[in-house]
């Protein structure tokens, strides 16, 4: 996929406004759960999904993205890589057509054949990268965190993904 086409994945996903979040933790201080609310802080109508707890943040927590009614317009996947594929199994089903495998430090939630299955069940996928690094006005350190991966070329609207 090319660096333009990627930045047009990237900006149609945060253009949505009611986005799950799979895999957000229970854990108040977790990484997941700053990005939660964060996306709740902008005003996105933010969906937790995660079978081991009944709230998050004073939300209804779901089990899995089938559950939603109505269903979202984005899911952001903050799973390990195995369990990423059953949800973009699971988006497929629902009628989701927008991932973003999350990836912060590590894989993350991105894999070769995740990425081939959202594209192969035609769902357009932001694959690497954190939500956090292409928010307006997001913090220094984030900004900096995008910076780093352009130096690398490891950034997502680098290379294709």
């Amino acid at each position: 996929m090319s660096s333009s086409s990627q930045r047009t994945v990237i900006a149609d996903f945060l253009a949505q406004r009611r986005i799950a979040v799979v895999g957000v933790s229970r854990d108040p201080k977790d990484f997941s759960r700053g990005l939660f609310r964060e996306l709740a802080r902008r005003k996105y109508d933010v969906v937790p999904i995660n079978p081991s707890v009944s709230q998050i943040e004073g939300m209804l927590s779901f089990s899995q993205v089938q559950d939603l009614r109505p269903p979202p317009d984005g899911v952001l996947i903050m799973t390990p890589p195995q369990a990423a594929l059953q949800v973009i199994r699971d988006c497929a089903e629902a009628g989701v057509r927008r991932v973003w495998l999350h990836r912060g430090a590590g894989t993350g939630a991105v894999s070769e054949e995740a990425v081939a299955l959202a594209r192969d069940l035609g769902i357009a996928v932001v694959a690497g990268a954190c939500p956090y690094m292409f928010l307006p006005g997001t913090g220094m350190v984030h900004r900096a965190h995008g910076g780093l991966l352009k130096l690398l070329h490891r950034h997502p609207t680098q290379r294709a993904a």
